[in-house]
């Protein structure tokens, strides 16, 4: 600034110089005592193995660490098993074949009973590890195995998950949402050598989730839109998708019967609950029927009075609109972990819903650690070999992920899996007219930097990098794996340019976007696809993605140029002719995939 300040007074510090010949003697005792700590912790863990290893961080600038002690406290974790190398490869390879339209076994699924003969771990490996919990005076009752018996869950005291796993809780409250808290190691955790060859992490200890701000909610728009079906849910959406504009722009028929035995399913986490008020809201101003069958892990509607229900509301009214009376059911989970979830669904054993819609996830470099993902990735196999599809949102934050603009693209993950099936995001070329699809700036995309490329999209992928370099429109490759595993697989409508139609808060209505719209919508149609075939008499779908990289001429193709960078100034993948990292092979055209099932 320009106004003197001569007669201020300021406070420093002069620093003194030290004896330089003493401050090597210092130094050569540091280095001394430095060797004499690593030797004993050593000493202390040398029966012990370090579990996930990569982990060094322990902390989150999302999540705050409270002084308390919680050693009181009593947490929930899963002991995940590891399976049989040999036989993990022979159960994707079982995978890749029965899931090929082409194969004389598509179609072929496992029962859960096959699943696990095929799959799990040793009676003597769940024993071990049953037998060390007891040992740490767990009581049975808190000691659960899971039907698949590869997952060992437990109920103890922190302290002694401190003195068991050699670490130390802590108690982390969210910055951005006060009520939240969990429990999280402050250090890395070890078991014993015996224990540490059954076991392939210790879940729910480690991951900070990243939790969701909720979706922006846009106004309606003053004037009726272009074309009809965007005010067909009333003036309260006028300008918004609504169900007819996705039956109009996608070509399903609404249904009026269902074949016994289909069934769906969408994903709820982080107290993402639901409420009649605002279904039978929906049902009325869209015309439309907006139910849930069966929920699993509980509801608690009163979060929705205040407006905090609107990812799970988005989920259901836009799965059912496209799918009923298809049976839908709501598994909620508590403890913020997809692995958790995954295995819920596993546990329903034969009576699984044949289609679930996740719309949450993380970047691959916010999970933690590879076991972790491999963990999940072994869950979604399982998964789909029993005839089940799995599809994830590809994520809102384009190509840089929830991590942001930084020296690499941030993959998600699991729309990152090669298990599952991702779906990104499109707005309509012209807004409120149905016709030509644009890539949604800000839709999920890109390539795994955890997951190699397997052959099932190799062909395509190869395509588009050719493509993209002749039109000089690749991005350099320092920011992505050019050999990982690329998505998203399909995308549908679910940017801000005509907002979704919702009911929330007791019945008021908003418009929301985001990938989180876009997946329940693919899965209602595939929900649809299903019904053709189980009338048929035929199997479900279960894992799609060979179904879909054989029919890229069955979804509509986005191939415009548009990227999806979502931060203005910075590059992102383009969408070109065929399956491109922007929108996948683009959106569905029903009338043709039901003529390819």
């Amino acid at each position: 600034e320009k106004a003197s300040i001569e007669n201020d007074v300021i406070q420093t510090t002069f620093v003194l110089k030290h004896d330089k010949a003493a401050v090597a003697e210092f130094e050569e005792y540091k280095m001394i005592f430095a060797v004499v700590l690593v030797a004993l912790a050593v000493t202390a863990h040398a029966a012990d193995v370090r579990m996930e290893p990569s982990v060094n961080v322990f902390s989150s600038n999302h999540w705050l660490k409270e002084k308390a002690s919680i050693e009181n406290d009593v947490i929930q974790t899963t002991f995940v098993l590891k399976h049989d190398k040999a036989a993990v490869a022979e159960f994707e390879r079982i995978l890749v074949d029965r899931s090929n339209p082409k194969s004389e076994n598509y179609g072929k699924w496992m029962k859960h009973s096959e699943i696990k003969s095929r799959l799990a771990p040793s009676e003597s490996s769940v024993k071990t590890v049953v037998d060390f919990l007891s040992s740490h005076g767990i009581p049975s009752t808190d000691i659960r195995v899971n039907k698949l018996g590869d997952m060992v869950h437990v109920s103890m005291p922190v302290k002694t998950a401190n003195s068991m796993l050699k670490t130390e809780f802590a108690l982390f409250r969210s910055a951005t949402q006060r009520n939240v808290a969990l429990p999280r190691i402050t250090q890395p955790y070890y078991l014993p050598e015996e224990i540490a060859q059954h076991v392939q992490i210790v879940a729910d200890i480690v991951r900070f989730p990243s939790l969701r701000n909720g979706p922006t909610i846009f106004g309606a728009e003053e004037k009726t839109a272009t074309d009809d079906e965007f005010n067909s849910c009333g003036t309260k959406c006028n300008g918004y998708t609504t169900p007819d504009v996705l039956k109009s722009a996608y070509g399903f028929e609404y249904m009026t019967s269902f074949t016994t035995g289909n069934s769906m399913s969408v994903a709820e986490f982080q107290y993402q609950y639901y409420d009649q008020t605002d279904l039978d809201s929906f049902s009325s101003a869209c015309d439309v029927t907006a139910t849930v069958e069966t929920t699993i892990g509980g509801n608690n509607p009163k979060i929705c009075e205040a407006g905090g229900c609107v990812e799970a509301l988005l989920d259901i009214e836009y799965i059912e609109a496209v799918a009923h009376p298809i049976p839908l059911t709501v598994i909620y989970s508590s403890t913020f972990s997809l692995l958790d979830w995954v295995g819920q669904v596993i546990d329903m054993g034969d009576d699984a819903p044949l289609v679930h819609s996740v719309s949450y996830g993380n970047d691959e470099v916010q999970q933690t650690s590879v076991e972790y993902m491999d963990a999940c990735n072994e869950q979604f196999m399982a998964a789909g070999n029993m005839g089940l599809s799995i599809l994830f949102a590809a994520g809102d934050q384009g190509v840089w992920g929830r991590s942001g603009v930084g020296a690499t693209y941030n993959p998600d993950f699991p729309a990152s899996s090669p298990y599952v099936t991702a779906v990104g995001g499109t707005n309509f070329a012209t807004k409120s007219v149905i016709g030509e699809e644009t890539t949604w700036d800000c839709g999920g995309g890109g390539f795994s930097d955890t997951f190699a490329r397997p052959d099932w999209q190799e062909t395509v992928v190869t395509d588009y990098i050719a493509a993209a370099t002749t039109a000089g429109v690749l991005p350099d490759q320092s920011l992505w794996n050019s050999t990982g595993r690329a998505y998203p697989d399909v995308s549908a409508l679910g940017g801000q340019t005509n907002p979704y139609c919702v009911a929330i808060k007791g019945g008021s209505f908003g418009g929301v976007a985001g990938t989180s719209a876009s997946c329940p919508v693919v899965a209602g149609v595939f929900a649809q696809l299903n019904d053709i075939r189980l009338k048929a008499g035929k199997s479900s779908l279960g894992w799609l993605n060979q179904l879909i990289y054989q029919n890229g001429q069955c979804f509509n193709d986005i191939n415009d140029g548009s990227m999806n960078n979502c931060n203005k100034g910075t590059t992102g993948f383009s969408a070109l002719t065929g399956w491109d990292p922007a929108t996948g092979f683009g959106s569905p055209n029903y009338s043709c995939l039901s003529k390819i099932v």
